[in-house]
This record gives structure tokens, sequence and C-alpha cells, in this order.
């Protein structure tokens, strides 16, 4: 539990979007868990355990939503993931303004994407791992990836960020 709370609030936090809040995460984090326990005979050894957990997580993230969606429609959240030239600190206004943009951006996207693109790059999941977690082959996790970095682009060169020249 201590291993995967973090990770999963903020997976959680990623699906949801403006639809949850952080104590919604945690509600949902905590349902996942107990779940996992009650299933764990059901665990498939052969199997990354992350991976399992995250599927649960998942799912329960989108029981959630279906549950709530008469209530709001609204997006995603994400956090901010900036690479900046060893030699030029980063602006912290511009830094936190591509933040705001970023978490717009991601709010565009289906859940889908954002879940594909979250375990992809803040849990460092495989594909294989990524298709999984959301019941999809491993071909189509590695689509949902694609596409979502082409409409985050999209996005952010529409709100009139560009490409870093490194």
């Amino acid at each position: 539990m201590r291993r995967y709370q973090r990770p999963l609030i903020s997976f959680i936090i990623g699906i949801l979007g403006d639809r949850g809040d952080r104590a919604m995460a945690e509600d949902l984090a905590q349902e996942t868990f107990v779940k996992v326990y009650l299933k764990l005979a059901a665990f498939d050894t052969t199997r990354r355990l992350s991976s399992w957990v995250f599927r649960i997580a998942h799912n329960t993230a989108i029981d959630a939503m279906r549950r709530s969606r008469r209530a709001a429609v609204g997006a995603g959240d994400a956090e901010l993931q900036a690479a900046a030239s060893p030699s030029v600190p980063p602006d912290p206004v511009e830094t936190e303004a591509l933040g705001r943009a970023l978490e717009a951006a991601m709010a565009q996207l289906r859940p889908e994407q954002r879940a594909a693109i979250t375990l992809r790059y803040d849990e460092g999941m495989s594909f294989e791992d990524i298709g999984h977690v959301l019941g999809v082959p491993a071909a189509t996790a590695r689509s949902h990836v694609h596409r979502a970095r082409k409409e985050l682009a999209a996005h952010l060169t529409a709100a009139g960020w560009q490409p870093s020249k490194t």
C-alpha cells in the first residue's frame, strides 16, 4: 500500500480531471486497495503486480466517472514535466504558465488517452503494461499515447506555445 498510494492517487486524479478532487482520488485509491486485497487470490503471478493494481484503479476511477457523469462534465489534470537547458534556469512564471497550459491541454484528451500518457510518462510503464492496465492490446496502448502526444502538441501550439529547439 505504501508503495502504490501516491502513484495511484496521482493516476486517479489524472483520470478524473476536474470531475473529482484529491479527496475523491484518495477515496478511490482506498477502494482500489480494498479490491486488490479481496481479489488477491485471483492475481496472475506471471504478470506484474503494478499493472494489475493500476488496472483495478483505472476501472474503479472509470466506474466513478460513470456514476458522476450526470453531475458534471469535466476534464483532466496532469503534473508538469518540463525540461530545461542546463545552462539556462527555467523561468518560474513561464514554467507555471506552461503547467496551466498543459493541464488545459490534458483536459481535452479522452480519459483513456490521459490514462495512457500518465502511465507512460509519470509511471514509466511499458506499452504492454499500459495495455494490461487499460484492458487493450499493447499496440492500442501505443496508439493512445501517440495520439495523446499529438493532441497535446496541437493544443499547446494553439495556446501559443512553441516546441523547444533542443
